[in-house]
């Protein structure tokens, strides 16, 4: 029987394509974050990610109904093939990427365009089949606000579901496996449903048992071949990773050597050999600025080494640190090479920590602090780029005393030199005086900061009173000095800010090109 007659298509079988509609449209949005997220992660710019996923992800449905014109009258068979072909393919793309990127990484965009277009298509194929189907039985008027209606519906469980549950509770790889095992229950269903319609029933059983095998396997397996495919991501041996809600999490040990390395979404932030190097040419010239150093603010640093350094002032009497993950502050807290490298800096009685985005942190009210300390992620995407924007300096600069003072980590000068002299230019919108400085990092290489404040700065006379295994007068001086392939360019720079958040775009095009 090739087509659905109206009278033979009952309200049990209306109501199992409905549901299956829901369960598909869930897992089409699901598979856009999927990629998108996996994207973000391996080439930042998310915004750029993001976008372009969904745009050609919505151009690929189109053509995918333009498809179904040309398949025969049986709806429901071809909608179950659709399923499968749906739970094979996308229920792999988590691992594809992950494996393309370090094995072919010339042709990973090519592969992330083709399996968007590939899955764009198939789930486009979805509502024309069903529309038809239902169509044969009722109004095309009652069929398509039916199917529409549990489409959409089917897609804001997907997009509330990914963030909330599957990414952090399976991350990227477990979760596709896990939406393709979904997209083929929904075959698997409509199979059962429909069994007295197909035409090609040994055909259909051969693929849903053989693709239910491959997928049931890549869960159970999730988390060994997420392992697989991040150690092929990372030189060294993971030694701990986590997916928070807010980041993933990596952290590594040399095969080599001692060195030990932390990544948070796929980017380098320390390395245990030279790290000192750059928590001190951050906290100490800060700390060492003349009047009182009571009351110290940490934004972000979850990891606890600019907290160490802090530690070492007697005078302060109050330290509070600010991370919005609470993941990241456990890592600092618990793991036993973060608490040997930060000197179990968390048991200072001294120390308080807030688990908060420190925009939201810094807009209430609170008790001035006399020194703030910025250790944020370079601004690589637009969430980050608001921690480097004209309103976050002014939301700092009310949290300071009138004699305070804030430095911040500010990326490379000579990686990317327009975007670290725009930070300069940001805080110069807020605060009276701003001095740069910076210094070879052999993990990064040139790394830059910026001092600021209402106040005179005057390095030349600061004189560091704590113990240190790297920064010294005479040090800091010299990294006040700047070559002229980093010096400050000559064109006018425009000051970050939410309105217009031209710093990570700045940024994203010269650590890429």
């Amino acid at each position: 029987m090739n087509t659905l007659a109206a009278k033979e298509l009952s309200t049990k079988q209306i109501a199992a394509l409905l549901v299956s509609l829901l369960v598909a449209a869930l897992c089409g949005i699901v598979y856009e974050l999927i990629i998108s997220s996996i994207s973000s992660y391996l080439l930042g710019n998310s915004v750029y990610q993001f976008s372009l996923t969904i745009g050609v992800f919505m151009f690929s449905m189109g053509l995918g109904s333009i498809v179904t014109k040309y398949l025969n009258a049986r709806y429901i068979e071809n909608f179950i093939l659709v399923e499968i072909l749906l739970a094979f393919i996308g229920g792999g793309t988590g691992l594809i990427l992950f494996l393309v990127f370090p094995y072919a990484r010339e042709y990973y965009e090519l592969v992330s365009l083709f399996l968007i277009v590939v899955i764009g298509a198939l789930v486009g194929m979805e509502i024309p089949l069903l529309t038809t189907a239902l169509a044969e039985f009722r109004s095309t008027k009652h069929s398509i606000a039916d199917v529409m209606s549990f489409d959409y519906l089917g897609a804001l469980v997907g997009s509330l579901l990914f963030p909330l549950i599957l990414l952090p509770k399976l991350g990227l790889i477990a979760t596709s496996f896990v939406i393709g095992l979904l997209n083929l229950f929904v075959a698997i269903l409509t199979t059962f449903i429909f069994w007295n319609h197909l035409v090609r029933k040994g055909l259909t059983k051969f693929l849903l048992t053989t693709v239910a095998i491959l997928l049931v396997l890549g869960a159970y397996y999730g988390n060994d071949l997420t392992k697989y495919a991040e150690k092929h991501l990372y030189f060294d041996q993971i030694v701990f990773q986590q997916q928070t809600p807010y980041q993933k999490l990596v952290f590594t040990r040399s095969t080599t050597n001692s060195d030990h390395r932390l990544f948070i979404d796929g980017h380098i932030q320390f390395s245990s050999r030279d790290e000192y190097r750059y928590h001190e040419f951050l906290v100490h010239p800060v700390m060492s600025m003349p009047g009182k150093r009571k009351r110290i603010l940490i934004l972000g640093g979850g990891d606890g080494l600019a907290l160490r350094e802090v530690a070492k002032y007697d005078d302060v009497e109050s330290i509070v640190l600010v991370d919005i993950d609470p993941a990241m502050i456990e890592f600092g807290k618990q793991f036993p090479t973060m608490v040997r490298l930060n000197h179990s800096a968390y048991s200072d009685d001294r120390v308080a920590t807030i688990a908060e985005d420190a925009f939201v942190y810094l807009n209430q009210p609170l008790e001035k602090f006399d020194r703030i300390i910025i250790d944020m992620p370079d601004p690589h995407n637009e969430a980050i780029n608001k921690l480097y924007s004209i309103q976050f300096y002014e939301l700092v600069r009310r949290a300071m005393s009138a004699e305070g003072y804030v430095a911040t980590q500010s990326s490379s000068p000579f990686f990317a030199r327009t975007a670290y002299w725009t930070i300069a230019e940001t805080l110069q919108y807020r605060f009276a005086n701003v001095s740069s400085y910076q210094f070879p990092l052999p993990s990064f290489g040139v790394w830059g900061f910026h001092l600021a404040s209402g106040q005179p700065i005057n390095i030349e006379n600061i004189q560091i009173d704590v113990p240190t295994k790297s920064i010294n007068q005479s040090s800091l001086i010299a990294a006040t000095v700047f070559s002229k392939d980093i010096a400050k360019p000559s064109r006018i720079l425009t000051p970050n800010s939410i309105m217009e958040p031209n710093l990570y775009i700045v940024y994203s095009e010269e650590v890429n090109r």
